[in-house]
């Protein structure tokens, strides 16, 4: 939410300073001219044949709806809308979890907002098991991840809350049992928003790493439109978070007893500046074999922190070219996706950012160095006039090459009211891979449902119906949610893995599988938390195109250890359990 922030690499500006700056900050754009037109479409030929995404909310049963305030004249109305697809019961088919939240009337008068479970029924519709499973309440909730805190192999719920986080522990029998301050996180009274599990100590548990946006009280809320930094274009709309303090980040070490040690001062991964964390995902982007931690800050520089190795972490962001766009201004930094989209390798870094800037792709070069591609490889033309959010690398079309998804809505309702190309109800992003570094907008060529106008926030990807093809799953800051189904498109193959540890956490989370198929060199990573404030199915999907098999599967474990396997055939779900061999899995459908 940059719109109204200072492009500034400074932490700390005096306030008169920060005054005199808005006005030009708030209709400044990019120094790169767009190349195309942000409506242009690619030639028919480039898309001929491609899957159409298909809204098939409604037959899956899903009655889920988020609450909003039609005016948003608070800023913490703007920012929940998180979704997670979890397996919770382990049966193979994953279920999904969307956070709600309430507007500051209903909390002032001591109002609860309904989260939901769904579970996955298995022949295409869900049932809402949130009474049941114990998880319909848990907080003025954002957004949510997936790990497994005490490592018994059961997929737990971390919920990132206005006021702290609750985590919720797996009881392995359909039901959850809120563990927060057993575990440890109970002093968390802050405003979380990114939260991600990652081993960054190498012991085999899952240490967590929650980040902090605006240090605010419902009780002294700035009032809509009352300062220079609650102005849009002219117009009052909300404060903040430009103007509001920001708070401080925490890092929770896994004791291996159920519980968690704050760490963050010591680790140097404590925002001393305390910028507005938004997102956070952890990566080994030196592959020196220790995770490092990227954080996106909101209208402030990013912070990619290098992980030394000593219990300790640098951040390197300037150096290694992601903290700022190409200009050297501090973007809004929303959603946060990961992938190897050039096929080189490496994971690239793409963040969502406020209309009047652009979706930004850091391409990894190697060796903590990255370059902004943003205008060469073709997506920041089409996205200056939106306000992005929850954003995924996905190959919507098995042909084994990744293809970039971002959903889109405005923070300020007013904005409809001034005539600018961007509203508050927006359309989604799809961009087709080009295999050649660039991608194509075809967004207007894959059906009409990523046309419909949403507020949309959070999006997460996984197999939901278990046929090979990903689902997206769209969670809405007012309404119901959105299912997204690839449905036709060319009769490409793939495979699916799930990874279990046993010397590594038992999720495998940042363990890495590398796939092969002909001159086709995939790599993707098992991933807690992203896109904006989400969570994807942690099985690892490869579209193969053409190809009937993987020559080689190679599983990069987190300790370093390599397994590898030779002709794994095509249009399969694999499970890889560490140290054992490659196993063909079959998801049953109900009688």
């Amino acid at each position: 939410m940059a719109a109204l922030r200072i492009r500034s690499t400074s932490a700390v500006l005096l306030l008169t300073f920060v005054a005199s700056l808005i006005p030009a900050f708030s209709q400044s754009v990019s120094s790169h001219p767009p190349q195309n037109s942000p409506r242009t479409l690619v030639p028919s030929a480039v898309t001929s044949g491609l899957p159409q995404l298909v809204d098939i909310t409604h037959s899956t049963g899903i009655k889920f709806s988020h609450l909003s305030s039609p005016e948003a004249k608070y800023v913490v109305e703007s920012m929940s809308g998180g979704v997670a697809m979890i397996d919770y019961n382990r049966d193979g088919w994953p279920d999904i979890y969307f956070t709600n939240a309430p507007s500051v009337d209903m909390a002032l008068a001591g109002k609860k907002a309904r989260s939901a479970l769904y579970r996955n029924n298995r022949d295409g519709t869900f049932t809402d098991v949130s009474d049941q499973a114990g998880v319909a309440t848990p907080c003025w909730a954002m957004g949510a991840s997936v790990g497994d805190y005490n490592n018994d192999g059961w997929p737990d719920l971390l919920v990132a809350c206005f006021g702290g986080v609750v985590l919720y522990r797996n009881n392995g029998n359909g039901t959850f049992t809120d563990v927060t301050k057993r575990a440890g996180l109970g002093n968390d009274t802050l405003w979380a928003m990114g939260a991600a599990f990652g081993d960054y100590d190498g012991d085999g548990w899952e240490d967590l790493f929650v980040d902090h946006y605006v240090d605010l009280n419902l009780n002294d809320l700035p009032t809509f439109g009352s300062r220079v930094t609650c102005k849009y274009h002219g117009i009052s709309v909300q404060c903040g978070p430009s103007g509001l303090k920001g708070s401080p980040d925490n890092l929770y070490r896994n004791n291996r007893d159920g519980t968690f040690t704050e760490v963050s001062k010591q680790a140097g991964v404590d925002d001393a500046q305390g910028l507005y964390g938004l997102t956070a995902v952890w990566h080994d982007f030196n592959d020196d074999g220790r995770l490092d931690l990227f954080v996106d800050n909101d209208g402030e520089p990013t912070y990619l922190y290098r992980n030394d190795g000593n219990g300790h972490f640098t951040d390197i962001a300037y150096n290694a070219g992601v903290a700022v766009d190409q200009d050297g201004n501090a973007q809004a930094n929303m959603g946060t996706a990961l992938g190897d989209y050039n096929h080189t390798g490496r994971f690239s870094i793409a963040i969502t950012h406020f209309n009047e800037q652009y979706t930004a792709l850091f391409r990894n070069d190697g060796n903590m160095n990255f370059t902004d591609v943003s205008y060469a490889s073709g997506i920041a033309q089409s996205t200056t006039s939106y306000v992005g959010w929850g954003d995924e690398f996905i190959d919507f079309d098995n042909d084994g090459w990744d293809d970039f998804f971002m959903v889109n809505g405005h923070v300020y309702p007013q904005v409809d009211s001034i005539g600018m190309d961007s509203k508050f109800r927006e359309p989604k992003l799809l961009f087709l891979n080009q295999r050649d570094g660039k991608f194509a907008n075809i967004s207007k060529q894959v059906g009409a449902a990523i046309q419909e106008l949403q507020v949309s926030r959070g999006v997460a990807m996984g197999d939901l119906f278990n046929n090979g093809k990903l689902d997206l799953v769209i969670e809405n800051l007012e309404g119901a949610p959105m299912i997204l189904a690839p449905q036709g498109g060319p009769p490409n193959h793939w495979i699916s893995v799930q990874l279990e540890g046993t010397k590594s956490d038992r999720l495998a989370l940042n363990a890495r599988v590398v796939a092969t198929a002909g001159d086709l060199v995939q790599t993707k990573e098992v991933l807690s938390g992203g896109s904006y404030l989400s969570q994807n199915d942690l099985r690892l999907h490869f579209g193969l195109g053409s190809h009937d098999r993987a020559d080689k599967v190679k599983v990069l474990w987190p300790d370093g250890t390599k397994q590898t396997f030779a002709n794994v055939s095509a249009d399969h779900f694999y499970r890889v359990t560490e140290g054992k061999d490659i196993v063909p899995v079959t998801y049953a459908h109900p009688k």
